[in-house]
């Protein structure tokens, strides 16, 4: 006859549930733990924000600021370039943890990922030929204006497309640029570029008339040796498609990395940081001001 040993039996129940609760308490803790290294992509060739290096390494305004917002996390991060049209669907693929590419937050892309707080803000207008019919009829304008504002944008941008009217304006055909286009200048010709390269090649060339762009971003294409004869057009608008700055972007849910990011660009933000980096990459300051 086998004997039951009921203190024996409760001993082995209660153990077998301690276990579990450790494991259990185990499992949330390596949930919840931080990340040890970090993944971003980033293109690698939209100068000066992100770029390659004849070396191979990626350089610029987003991969400075990148490795300084690493530091502050204390985490590793790794960097692979990808081609813009295809990041969103690699981040949420799992193929990578962030995307770090002058990405504006606008609602449209906020339906399908999340997005840090802001880490530059973004105003969109005009690069054409220096001494052109063109820099004659819209010249710089340092005025920034809301597209969210609709009687002063609606006034601007009319001025904007009676400059344009019979030009041609490049745009690139994956960025904010396309949709700021065929938002707010119905009726004027747009041709799209892959790249912003080969854009400011035709711009520069005479091909396309003008383009439009970050104005963070001309002005560093117009100081690049071999682009002196670029100059900026017409006034900064943001706000609308432009949307609220660039933000990095990341998978719905992921809401330890966003606060450790959000907590770091807040960091580089209030002790200029971001100033300095953009400042001597775009000659102007990009700081977000919330």
């Amino acid at each position: 006859m086998t004997k039951s040993f009921p203190g024996c039996a409760r001993l082995v129940l209660a153990t077998s549930i301690l276990a579990a609760t450790l494991g259990a308490s185990f499992g949330v803790a390596a949930e919840d733990a931080p990340p040890k290294e970090i993944r971003i992509v980033t293109e690698g060739g939209f100068v000066p924000w992100n770029y390659t290096k004849p070396d191979g390494t990626l350089a610029g305004f987003e991969i400075d600021l990148a490795n300084d917002l690493c530091n502050r996390m204390k985490v590793k991060c790794t960097f692979a370039a990808q081609s813009f049209d295809s990041m969103i669907s690699a981040l949420n693929a799992g193929k990578f943890d962030a995307i770090i590419n002058d990405m504006a937050i606008t609602p449209k892309r906020e339906l399908v990922i999340d997005f840090s707080i802001p880490y530059a803000a973004l105003c969109y207008t005009f690069g054409t030929l220096k001494g052109g019919d063109l820099a004659a009829k819209l010249p710089a304008d340092d005025r920034k204006i809301s597209l969210m504002d609709e009687a002063l944008s609606t006034k601007a941008l009319d001025e904007v497309k009676i400059a344009l009217s019979g030009k041609t304006v490049g745009t690139l055909s994956s960025g904010t640029s396309v949709e700021f286009a065929s938002h707010y200048l119905k009726g004027v010709s747009v041709r799209q570029y892959k790249s912003p390269e080969a854009r400011d090649l035709d711009m520069l060339a005479g091909r396309v008339d003008a383009v439009i762009g970050a104005k963070d971003s001309l002005l560093g294409t117009a100081a690049k040796p071999g682009n002196e004869g670029m100059v900026l057009a017409g006034p900064c608008f943001h706000g609308g498609v432009v949307g609220k700055g660039a933000g990095i972007g990341l998978r719905k849910g992921d809401t330890q990395l966003k606060a450790m990011f959000d907590k770091a660009i807040k960091e580089a933000r209030a002790d200029g940081t971001i100033k300095r980096l953009s400042e001597q990459t775009f000659h102007m300051d990009v700081t977000p001001i919330d």
